[in-house]
């Protein structure tokens, strides 16, 4: 009597290995990932860059800005583009000159909590001094005689928009500001120049100039 051969079931198809397929899948899954990850990064989008220093309480008008086209990703609608600039708003904080304009940055005109006025100070004006910098106004009120009183400060915190020196003055040291104050503080500061106060800007530590 013969013994029949052993049959054996036939081998299972490679491609069928739920494991192979599970690989598969992954494989394709991350060349998906890392594709839309560089693909995301090479997007780029239209903002505004401030052309000049743009300080608090300015008009901001399309003649103050440039645009750049930036990869921001998500974070893009926190800038302001050419399609979201509202005309007549105004800068609430200093944007300086090469800065993306934050739309925080930006707010409408009557929500102005600032004024600008024009001062002469009585003597130099520090180099450090610029569009942009941050100082303090002090006061030395006139007691008659050339004699002045004890300095005190007038404004605790302004944001200088220019720095005008008169070459023609002998001295030398004829230095017009115009600033940026609050409106609290716009009474004090008209009153020390209608009594003809001696005015000096200090630079604020700690801030950018």
């Amino acid at each position: 009597m013969t013994t029949p051969d052993t049959v054996r079931p036939a081998p299972r198809a490679f491609w069928a290995d739920a494991r192979f397929l599970l690989g598969i899948a992954l494989i394709i899954a991350s060349v998906a990932g890392v594709w839309l990850v560089v693909a995301s990064a090479r997007q780029t989008a239209p903002v505004f860059a401030a052309a000049r220093t743009i300080v608090p309480g300015q008009t901001v008008t399309a003649d103050d800005l440039r645009v750049v086209d930036v990869a921001l990703g998500p974070t893009g609608e926190t800038y302001v583009s050419p399609a979201s600039l509202e005309p007549g708003v105004i800068a609430t904080r200093t944007v300086f000159e090469g800065e993306l304009l934050p739309q925080a940055a930006v707010d409408e005109a009557d929500a102005a909590t600032t004024t600008s006025v024009v001062i002469r100070t009585a003597g130099e004006v520090s180099a450090a001094i610029s569009p942009g910098s941050v100082v303090e106004v002090w006061a030395a009120p006139a007691e008659g005689g050339g004699e002045f009183g004890e300095p005190r400060i007038l404004v605790p915190s302004a944001t200088v928009v220019t720095v005008t020196r008169d070459d023609a003055v002998v001295s030398g040291k004829d230095v017009s500001l115009e600033i940026v104050i609050p409106r609290a503080d716009v009474a004090a500061t008209l009153a020390a120049l209608a009594d003809e106060s001696s005015l000096s800007v200090v630079p604020v530590a700690g801030k950018a100039q």
